[in-house]
C-alpha cells in the first residue's frame, strides 16, 4: 500500500518541533516502526510528518540523582537493552520485534502509540513510570497509570511531545519478571504480564502487576496487587490474587484467543510472573 500524500519537516530542535505541531493534524515521527505501517494501510493520514529523529536532547537512558531512572523518548530498544540494570527489563525488550525493530524503534514511540498488545506499556506501568510531556504551553508529568485511554489513544494532546519517561527508585529488595504468551509470527503479546514484587518481615510489602494484550489498553491489575500486599506470598496466596487478573476489564476476543481463553491465560501468566518475581 502507498500512504496518502503528506508534507515532511525535519525538526532542528525541540522548540522547532513543537512549533510545527501547533494547529493542523501533524504527527511526530522518530523510528517510524508503528506510524508508517498505519500510514501505508491509510489507517492514519496525517497532513504532515515532523521528524524528531535527530534531536539529541531527547536521547539518554540512565539513573537519576534520587536512585530512579530516566529514559529519553528517542532511546531505541537496543539502547535500552544496553543501559538497563534489570534482568526482567532485558527479558521483556529482547522479546520485542526483531533486530531491525529494536535498532530503530524508540521507547517514546511505543508509549505514544499505545498499542494494546505492546510489551513496553506493561513493563513501564509495573515500574511506576511517568511520561513527561512538553508543548509550546509548557511541560507536565503524567503517571502512566491512567495515561492510556483506549486502543492507540493516550492522554497526550495533539500539540504535545513525549520527551522522556521517569520513575523513582525501586523499593528495597523488590524484583520483577516479565512473562508473555507471544503471537508466533509477530511476537506481539496475546497475554503479557510484568510483576514487580517486594517483601518485608515475611509478607508482601510492594506489588505492581501490569497486563498487556488482554484489555483495551495495558493496565495495572490493582485487584491482584491489593490481594497480594500483606499476604505471605505463598503459592496459594499468589493463585488467589491472580484470580483477579481481569477484574473490571473488557477482555479482548479475536482469532488468536477468544475471551474465555484469554482471561484464563491472563490468570496463568499473572501467577507465573509473580512467582518468578518472588524467585520461584
Amino acid at each position: 500500500m502507498i500512504p496518502a500524500a503528506f508534507d515532511y519537516q525535519r525538526a532542528a530542535s525541540l522548540d522547532d518541533a513543537l512549533s510545527a505541531l501547533s494547529g493542523g493534524d501533524a504527527k511526530v515521527i522518530a523510528g517510524g516502526m508503528s506510524l508508517l505501517p498505519l500510514m501505508k494501510l491509510r489507517l492514519a493520514q496525517p497532513s504532515k510528518l515532523v521528524d524528531i529523529g535527530k534531536l539529541s536532547e531527547l536521547r539518554g537512558d540512565g539513573p537519576t540523582a534520587d536512585g530512579g531512572w530516566e529514559i529519553g523518548a528517542l532511546t531505541t530498544y537496543s539502547e535500552a537493552l544496553a543501559a538497563t540494570k534489570l534482568d526482567f527489563t532485558r527479558a521483556c525488550v529482547e522479546g520485542i520485534g526483531d533486530v531491525q525493530v529494536r535498532n530503530r524503534g524508540t521507547v517514546g514511540g511505543a508509549i505514544s502509540h499505545a498499542d494494546p498488545a505492546s510489551d513496553l506499556p506493561a513493563l513501564l506501568l509495573a515500574l511506576d513510570y511517568s511520561a513527561v510531556l512538553r508543548s509550546s504551553r509548557g511541560e507536565r508529568t503524567v503517571p502512566l497509570d491512567g495515561f492510556f485511554k483506549g486502543p492507540f489513544e493516550t492522554d497526550m494532546a495533539s500539540d504535545e511531545i513525549l520527551v522522556k519517561l521517569v520513575r523513582g527508585p525501586l523499593p528495597a529488595g523488590a524484583d520483577g519478571s516479565y512473562q508473555k504468551m507471544a503471537h508466533p509470527a509477530s511476537g506481539y503479546s496475546i497475554v503479557g504480564v510484568c510483576a514487580v514484587v517486594g517483601s518485608s518481615g515475611g509478607s508482601i510489602s510492594h506489588a505492581r502487576v501490569a497486563v498487556t494484550g488482554v484489555g483495551q489498553v495495558a493496565y495495572r491489575a490493582k485487584a491482584v496487587e491489593s490481594a497480594l500486599v500483606g499476604s505471605d506470598g505463598s503459592a496459594g496466596a499468589v493463585a488467589s490474587a491472580a484470580a483477579h487478573a481481569t477484574d473490571d476489564q473488557d477482555v479482548n476476543s479475536d482469532i488468536y484467543a477468544d475471551r474465555a481463553y484469554r482471561a484464563r491465560m491472563a490468570e496463568v501468566y499473572v501467577r507465573r510472573a509473580i512467582d518468578a518475581a518472588l524467585g520461584r
